[in-house]
């Protein structure tokens, strides 16, 4: 597959402000500095399409991004970047805003057709366990992705994923997949999956 083109959309706070092209989105979730920005660029084969910081909660709303690819099943799509649970380096107030624009939108958006959590392969924490269970909750199948699996030994990648199943209670592991932002690891097994949940997307009415 072959991205045609990657650009960022806009900001949005509420429903009002998303965009209204009918095409079907792809949250990704997961803590604060998990590595959301980085696995959206190397998604799109981009540096820095999604902006990258090492302090926890530099996001702060919903930040669109329009792909347009060569595959004739997935021609174009939204990414959209959620704000990192857990600590941030975000006043209170703005945090106290982030539950209820996130859970509106992956309640809501019928649009979104994937969501992609997150989680990082040195160790998992109390949030990504309950963060699953709540999107499970809202009627969501998400695709987990253990960033930063670069930073393991081959040896250590295989024990790491199942162990990563068994904390969550994930069930079928080929919705498990390890990833590295550095050496794109699993970057076509993760746009196989989109692609799969692509096909299986209806058009809301």
């Amino acid at each position: 597959m072959k991205i045609l083109s990657a650009d960022f959309v806009k900001s949005c706070m509420k429903p009002a402000h998303y965009p209204h092209e009918r095409l079907p989105e792809v949250a990704f979730v997961g803590r604060s500095n998990v590595g959301k920005s980085s696995a959206i660029n190397s998604l799109l084969n981009r540096k820095s399409i999604a902006k990258v910081s090492t302090t926890p909660g530099k996001t702060q709303t919903l930040n669109f991004f329009r792909v347009l690819t060569s595959d004739k099943v997935v021609p174009a799509i939204f990414f959209v970047d959620l704000p990192g649970y857990g600590y941030a380096k975000a006043a209170k107030s703005v945090r106290e805003q982030w539950g209820p624009m996130i859970e509106r939108y992956l309640s809501q958006r019928a649009q979104l057709c994937a969501v992609v959590q997150l989680v990082d392969a040195r160790g998992l924490e109390a949030h990504d366990v309950t963060t699953l269970e709540w999107l499970t909750h809202l009627g969501h199948r998400p695709i987990v992705v253990v960033t930063k699996i670069d930073k393991l030994s081959r040896g250590r990648r295989r024990p790491a994923l199942v162990q990563v199943c068994q904390t969550l209670g994930v069930e079928n592991d080929e919705e498990v997949m390890g990833y590295s932002s550095k050496t794109n690891e699993g970057r076509q097994e993760l746009w196989n999956e989109l692609r799969a949940r692509y096909e299986s997307w209806e058009e809301p009415g």
